[in-house]
């Protein structure tokens, strides 16, 4: 099932939220004529009406509108940052990092950098990462990052996968906390067996960019919805289970779930094996599609600014996707 750890002493906090989102919109009804089918045929498969495209944006410029806005959230300077870790499966470039690239705009004089792909788990193994220099007390402010532009690596004449995806940004400030606030609890695992189940083949060192690979599409995302179904059904509830029984609670006990954003179908499915009513689940994929790494900040600052969780909640983080990874953490708020 993967590593889980829970700590009794000094946790992490998330003291301070933002997000980006570009202008651009890409509604459900503009999509099916483009691809020749109807607006209903879209959102009855995946419930996603709208949908963010960058237009020419970088996953930085993304990342770094919302982590300017989390620092402002947390009340802290680009000074006061340690360590900055953007998670991300659409870097700006192979090399520097996304992570660099943003800690150079937003002047993070005093920060280490450095990018984490887990895939649509992204950021959730990158919550865990930053949460344990703040737990070890080597800092006092890491910020998180998630952020995709997906929109570039998404088929467009492929409606079974196109209809999916978004871009967007989402960013956490991490700060110390006592032992019952924050996150109480993690847990991390990967089963890449499944790596070719959702995998974009070239652009790396097995298969580098050629005319022959962009002619066979091969740059593109690939995936396969119905193994992506039955890997989100065997792990997200099991995971959930685990991590609530390690610090002593139940579902029962869950303020909000907040998983990744992949597909509402997943997520009702996941919440109806859980024993979840959907007033204790967080979707919003209906306006933002599938935004991989960026998802699950997008939905928990949404989740925040519309009052869905308060101080002394419990809540849940649970991310899955390509690797095949999966992720949660548990949070008292």
């Amino acid at each position: 099932m993967g590593p889980t750890f829970t700590g009794d002493k000094l946790h992490a906090r998330i003291a301070g939220l933002g997000i980006y989102v570009p202008e651009t919109v890409l509604t459900s009804a503009e999509l099916a004529g483009r691809l020749g089918v109807t607006e209903e045929w879209i959102t009855s498969r995946v419930n996603i009406h709208a949908r963010h495209i960058a237009n020419g944006l970088s996953t930085s410029d993304l990342g770094a509108a919302a982590a300017q806005r989390a620092m402002e959230d947390a009340g802290i300077s680009p000074g006061d940052v340690e360590l900055i870790i953007v998670a991300t499966e659409t870097p700006d470039r192979l090399v520097p990092s996304t992570a660099c690239i943003i800690q150079d705009r937003l002047g993070l004089v005093n920060a280490a950098a450095f990018d984490l792909n887990a895939a649509c788990s992204g950021f959730v193994y990158a919550l865990t990462v930053g949460s344990q220099f703040v737990a070890s007390g080597a800092c006092k402010n890491v910020l998180v990052v998630g952020a995709e532009v997906l929109s570039p690596f998404a088929d467009w004449s492929d409606e079974q996968t196109c209809i999916l995806f978004g871009d967007g940004a989402g960013a956490a400030v991490l700060q110390p906390a006592g032992p019952d606030i924050g996150i109480l609890a993690w847990n991390l695992g990967a089963d890449g067996s499944g790596k070719d189940i959702l995998t974009v083949l070239a652009g790396g060192s097995e298969m580098p960019i050629t005319h022959q690979a962009i002619d066979e599409k091969l740059h593109l995302a690939k995936m396969n919805g119905q193994e992506i179904f039955i890997f989100a059904m065997r792990k997200v509830p099991a995971v959930t289970e685990q991590i609530l029984a390690a610090v002593g609670l139940s579902i029962d006990d869950v303020d909000l779930f907040v998983p990744h954003q992949a597909n509402s179908h997943i997520i009702e499915a996941v919440a109806r094996r859980l024993g979840l009513p959907p007033e204790k689940v967080m979707m919003n994929l209906d306006h933002y599609g599938n935004v991989a790494a960026a998802s699950i900040p997008l939905a928990l600052y949404e989740a925040r600014e519309t009052g869905r969780i308060k101080p002394g909640d419990l809540v849940v983080l649970v991310g899955f996707g390509a690797g095949l990874t999966w992720g949660a953490v548990v949070i008292r708020w």
